[in-house]
């Protein structure tokens, strides 16, 4: 085995931990908001803010510096694709650093001092609603990392767009449509 195998399945180990456990919880809260079941909604909003910092801030620093390392050493910078990724990776890292963790923390600290009322609620459905558009990004960039797609490849790169464009349809219409509930 060589070193270039070893950095790629920790790339690909990272990532796939990120990726599916953050779309997890997402998917989790937006059912349990859906189905109307308060606490559910709130136990998933609460262990995605207490995850976001812990475990999913590191995991993408990880898949990022193993990224960087196989460009550094054996892919190069200069591949659109390459461009897609890290484009992505900076689009999801500030989604996640000024959407979701500053919202987290304001929810919980309302919680905390107020308990449940509809202004927590509304923060958390926020997050809800911003992570339709993050995991459409997350969307892109795995089929981005798969496809490799080159400037020729304008069926997949409109596909893309299609794809961010979807995200953010669903993101902007469902922070207008969730509206905040407490039993």
């Amino acid at each position: 085995m060589d070193w270039y195998s070893i950095v790629k399945f920790l790339h690909i180990v990272s990532a796939t931990v990120w990726v599916g456990g953050g779309f997890t919880l997402m998917l989790l809260a937006f059912l349990a908001d859906r189905a109307g079941d308060l606490a559910a909604t709130l136990q998933a909003m609460r262990a995605t803010g207490e995850l976001g910092g812990k475990l999913f801030a590191p995991l993408s620093i990880l898949t990022l510096a193993f990224g960087l390392v196989m460009c550094w050493f054996w892919v190069g910078f200069s591949d659109l694709w390459i461009i897609i990724g890290l484009a992505g990776y900076l689009t999801t890292f500030c989604v996640g650093m000024f959407i979701f963790k500053p919202t987290a923390e304001k929810m919980a600290a309302m919680i905390d001092r107020d308990g449940v009322t509809p202004g927590a609620l509304a923060h958390g459905q926020r997050i809800i609603a911003a992570a339709c558009f993050d995991y459409s990004v997350m969307l892109v960039i795995v089929a981005d990392m798969v496809l490799k797609p080159t400037v020729r490849d304008i069926a997949i790169l409109v596909g893309m767009l299609a794809i961010l464009a979807i995200g953010l349809t669903l993101s902007l219409g469902g922070a207008r449509r969730l509206t905040p509930r407490v039993a």
